[in-house]
């Protein structure tokens, strides 16, 4: 049984997130999606609430679980016997990042390789902080998140003090 791990921070998760998580789905057997702290972003949704919309967007996705982990990726793949760390790339300046960090867990556990996903043309922009600024500036996220968490996310951000939903998206 060949098992993956797709980690990101996911706060929160959009189109561009499932299109990954889905082609990793028909891929492999089982796919861990892993909700990550990054100590660089400060996140809108905790690491819980992260994997509750996690759960409620990959519904339907029989071999896709939704977990979360502290530390080393290297650690948690090897935790979960996955074998393929699977990354999504949007454009040229992901892919550095993301190498550096693949040559990095293949160090720390080689046993394990890095898988890159390069995006659909329509998601090539698509970014958790994008949806939040959009979001935070009254814009309509529809078409950019899972109908089902446009709420959650609209929620957070009037209660963060930003401005209130359009009509046309707080009616949904």
């Amino acid at each position: 049984m060949k098992t993956a791990v797709c980690p990101g921070s996911f706060d929160p998760v959009t189109y561009g997130h499932l299109d990954i998580i889905r082609r990793a789905a028909g891929m492999f057997d089982r796919v861990i999606v892993a909700v990550m702290t990054n100590a660089s972003k400060r996140p809108m949704f905790t690491k819980d609430e992260r994997v509750e919309l996690l759960r409620r967007a990959t519904a339907g996705m029989d071999n896709v679980e939704i977990d979360s982990f502290d530390g080393l990726l290297a650690d948690y793949a090897r935790q979960k016997n996955a074998t393929v760390i699977v990354k999504g790339l949007r454009a040229m300046s992901d892919f550095e990042y993301e190498f550096q960090m693949a040559l990095t867990n293949r160090k720390l556990n080689p046993e394990t390789e890095t898988a890159f996903l390069t995006t659909t043309a329509e998601h090539m922009y698509l970014s958790s902080s994008l949806v939040k600024q959009v979001a935070e500036l009254g814009g309509d996220i529809t078409g950019f998140v899972p109908d089902g968490i446009i709420e959650d996310i609209l929620k957070k951000v009037n209660r963060a003090g930003g401005a209130p939903a359009p009509e046309s998206v707080s009616e949904r």
